[in-house]
């Protein structure tokens, strides 16, 4: 990593309690939280923006948004994002199926076609030489209403900041999932026939 975090007993003590809820999540205090906590608010806000982009009453389903978060990593070459959320993406689908083919889904047949818009629509927005066209748009709202837009981007926007971040400080990945040869696995993913 580029810049190192600090002892966690140097962080404001109304700090604990996130790191409490990820050492209880995770396992441990995650190295991108305690980059983002060397300054406080910073953190404070980025947690409660993904508090609500994560929540249970999203308009999104738990896999979708989890294969956006994968996707978006992977374009992002964010190698602690890529681990932690396909770690999710495994648990959400029930097996390592969509983590293996997501790098490419267009020649996948494991996506429907609402996933497979989103993936469109997710990279129309991640890769810089793209860009969300009048028939794109369209081709969404088939398959999302407009506040269900709004939350896709969001989301969208939110893990292009959060890989971007960890990429260029070069947060490495912590050993949560692991996908050597198709040879996948991930760690504290329950996923059914996984240790």
């Amino acid at each position: 990593m580029y810049v190192s975090d600090k002892p966690l007993r140097s962080y404001p003590w109304w700090l604990k309690p996130f790191f409490w809820s990820q050492k209880h999540r995770y396992g441990k205090v995650l190295k991108p939280g305690l980059l983002w906590a060397r300054v406080p608010r910073l953190f404070a806000a980025v947690a409660a923006l993904y508090g609500v982009l994560d929540r249970k009453k999203s308009p999104l389903s738990p896999e979708l948004r989890s294969l956006v978060t994968v996707r978006v990593s992977q374009v992002n070459w964010c190698a602690f994002c890529v681990d932690i959320n396909s770690m999710t993406l495994a648990k959400r689908a029930g097996s390592m199926n969509k983590v293996e083919a997501l790098d490419s889904w267009q020649h996948s047949d494991l996506f429907n076609e609402q996933e497979r818009i989103a993936l469109e629509y997710t990279e129309a927005v991640t890769y810089s030489d793209r860009q969300v066209t009048p028939g794109l748009m369209k081709q969404l709202k088939e398959h999302f209403n407009d506040d269900s837009v709004i939350e896709l981007t969001g989301l969208i926007a939110f893990q292009n900041m959060s890989s971007k971040f960890n990429a260029a400080l070069d947060v490495p990945a912590e050993g949560f999932c692991k996908i050597p040869d198709k040879q996948a696995s991930c760690e504290n993913s329950d996923v059914p026939g996984r240790k």
